[in-house]
Formats: C-alpha cells, structure tokens, sequence
C-alpha cells in the first residue's frame, strides 16, 4: 500500500514538473530558476523525512531518498549558478580607476 502511494505521487510529480517546466516561455525561464531552488530545497527535505520515517521498505526508501537529495542537489547548484550569472549580466559594468 505504501508503495502505491509512493509510485502515485511520483508519477504526478513527474507529469506536474513536465506541464510547469513546457509552459514557461524562454524569457521568464532564468529568472524562475531561484523559485526552483526553493523547490528544490523542499524536495531535499521531502527526501530526507521519506528516507527517515519509511519503515516498511527501508532499503528502498534510502535507494530512492539518496536519488532525490543528489539530483536536488543538482539543481539547487546549478540554480545558484545560473542566477550568479544572471544578476551579473544585469549589474552592468564595474568602473575601474586609471592610475
């Protein structure tokens, strides 16, 4: 039973972030990415109380709760990065002294 659930949610998450992610048009996809880390930070700990509280299928739950907090992980660097990038594109020019 427990399994079931965990397989339901999964595969709406699956078609959920497909539906989100083909929607956003290329123009608000970058500055949607720091929205994404919060996300992603959300899932880091969805993924660790799993991994914690299952008791039924533990190995299970570690395999799949590692997964989640790695791909994550992933994505909340890459979110960073990406907005670093972004918000020095738009600061402009820094001015240096000639000496």
């Amino acid at each position: 039973m427990t399994l079931m659930i965990m397989v339901t949610v999964f595969v709406l998450a699956i078609f959920l972030g497909f539906e989100l992610i083909t929607k956003v048009p290329p123009t608000l996809h970058t500055p949607l990415m720091s929205g994404a880390n919060a996300v992603s930070g959300i899932t880091i700990v969805g993924a660790l109380s799993c991994a914690y509280f299952l008791k039924d299928w533990p190995i299970v739950a570690n395999i799949l709760g590692a997964c989640a907090i790695a791909t994550a992980m992933i994505n909340v660097v890459g979110g960073f990065m990406v907005t670093n990038r972004m918000l020095e594109m738009f600061s402009g020019k820094k001015k240096t002294e000639d000496k």
